[in-house]
């Protein structure tokens, strides 16, 4: 039989103090196990010690049920993927900061995972993703979303492995076979 361990904690020790003082006084013998933690979780506020334990599992229960999967903003989506074009290719940098956001996570998805690229072929493979000819923007604008990575001179670069946001996994997810086509 496994033991569950309950943590045991006051808002206040005087007051718990206090309560401990006042309970015991009114005892006339020896208290058991029981009335002990009965004794110890009415001082800290509860009822009893089943009161306390049941608000602990249930606090437990929560903790352990997984957040919901936050669900993608589809119209977004399909708002930035009409900033690339049939091969998937970036054709113009958006003006909203929250598109440019997302058309950073599709470059970011295409760039070799785990693999370092020094700066000058870095900045080819970014022309080869984009048609507005600033690819200086670009490198600097993923290592400042924290998506790449560089050495302080600057000569390597590297993806830094996370999870997309749902929106940016949708987009990635909707350009796929633009890039396959």
């Amino acid at each position: 039989m496994t033991r569950t361990i309950f943590p045991y904690a006051a808002p206040d020790v005087s007051t718990l103090a206090r309560a401990l003082g006042r309970e015991l006084e009114a005892q006339d013998r020896k208290l058991g196990h029981v009335q002990l933690l009965n004794l110890l979780t009415r001082a800290a506020g509860f009822r009893n010690f089943q009161h306390f334990r049941a608000q602990f599992d249930a606090a437990d229960e929560l903790q352990r049920q997984p957040e919901p999967e936050p669900v993608a903003d589809l119209q977004k989506v399909a708002r930035v993927a009409r900033y690339f074009d049939g091969a998937g290719g970036l054709t113009r940098w958006p003006k909203k900061a929250s598109h440019r956001v997302l058309c950073l996570w599709v470059l970011w998805s295409r760039v070799p995972a785990g693999q370092e690229m020094s700066e000058k072929p870095f900045n080819e493979w970014l022309a080869a993703h984009h048609g507005f000819g600033d690819h200086a923007l670009l490198r600097r604008e993923l290592c400042d979303h924290g998506l790449m990575t560089r050495t302080r001179d600057g000569r390597v670069y590297r993806r830094i492995e996370q999870k997309p946001p749902p929106e940016a996994v949708a987009l990635i997810r909707a350009l796929a076979p633009r890039r396959a086509a």
